[in-house]
């Protein structure tokens, strides 16, 4: 085989083999779901609400303004 074939095949693998990988870490992620938890214990504990509604930053009320929207 030519330098330029064997060149080929390794990198042909080295996808192969990175994809395989990929595809493994991707299924076991779907097994496992990702639980993302606020921070600030102390926080959450004074005075969130009890229902379990998220509230908004109140930084988030003058959003268009801020950003140049109508």
């Amino acid at each position: 085989m030519e330098r330029k074939e064997i060149l080929m095949v390794v990198l042909i693998a080295v996808l192969v083999l990175t994809t395989a990988v990929q595809a493994v870490q991707l299924v076991s992620l779907s097994n496992n779901p990702v639980v993302v938890t606020s921070g600030g214990g102390a926080a959450t504990s004074a005075g969130s609400p009890s229902s379990g509604a998220v509230s908004a930053p109140a930084s988030l009320d003058n959003l268009p303004s801020m950003v140049g929207g109508c």
